[in-house]
């Protein structure tokens, strides 16, 4: 597994496409209600909003894309609208995992998938091990995700690995137990959907990323509305705990040894 910096430990290199974008999907209901249409159809033009959102990220550059799908919270919905997130779920990982193989796409799932059931559960595996050697791009799926719990989980694990220990762990032995210890914090966290709150994504990760809110619903963020998203992250100083000045001085210093092999 590759290790990555810490943005309160080390200064993340910067590059004018975000390595990282992590998505909050908000809005399907609102925009079926728009249109006098059912919620289930909000959910599914949502699905396949993902494709073309996907596509566009892999098209400018974008090495990892997280979308949060399903949080833990959202069990708390009609259950005749969960039941369909989950046939929905069961229809997208039949369909789509063979075209991201194919784009040379790796696919992972983070969050508790047990009360999915089986199925679900044999579906997200094989489509992982199917895409695991792909390097265009890491698409991660949050389903039954939260923030929380991946705090809670991380420690349970480092505690289970390093009992001798006895609570003395370190910033790193708990973010590599992360649900996303694969992937490094994101450059640029969007929310469509007008809401301005994180909702228990990615609560450790979220640390130094750019918020980006849109009063776009999920179902109508194109390819366009993403380029406006990295267009507001070029547009933003990201200082990481230095003064602009100490930004300017770093600009103007030549390039290390390093930076030069």
């Amino acid at each position: 597994m590759p290790s990555f910096s810490s943005s309160t430990r080390d200064i993340p290199q910067v590059k004018a496409v975000p390595r990282h974008i992590a998505i909050i999907m908000d809005g399907n209901g609102r925009w079926a209600k728009q249109r006098l249409l059912p919620r289930a159809a909000g959910h599914k033009r949502g699905v396949e909003l993902v494709r073309e959102v996907v596509k566009a990220c892999v098209a400018r550059g974008v090495e990892y894309l997280t979308l949060f799908a399903f949080s833990s919270e959202n069990w708390r919905r009609p259950a005749e609208e969960v039941s369909m997130l989950k046939q929905l779920f069961i229809m997208a990982l039949e369909r789509e995992a063979e075209k991201l193989h194919r784009n040379g796409i790796r696919l992972r799932v983070v969050g508790d998938l047990t009360p999915f059931g089986r199925k679900i559960t044999e579906l997200v595996a094989r489509a992982e091990q199917l895409t695991r050697a792909n390097g265009n791009m890491t698409l991660t799926i949050a389903a039954n995700y939260g923030g929380r719990w991946d705090l809670l989980q991380a420690m349970q694990r480092v505690i289970e690995s390093m009992p001798e220990q006895r609570g003395a762990f370190t910033e790193e032995q708990l973010a590599g137990c992360l649900a996303m210890a694969y992937a490094p914090e994101p450059d640029l966290f969007i929310r469509t959907g007008g809401e301005q709150r994180i909702s228990n994504f990615l609560l450790w990760q979220l640390a130094y990323s750019e918020f980006y809110f849109t009063d776009t619903l999920w179902p109508d963020f194109d390819a366009a509305a993403l380029d406006q998203a990295i267009a507001s992250y070029q547009r933003r100083e990201r200082r990481f705990g230095r003064t602009s000045e100490q930004l300017e001085i770093a600009a103007e210093a030549p390039p290390s040894r390093r930076e030069l092999a």
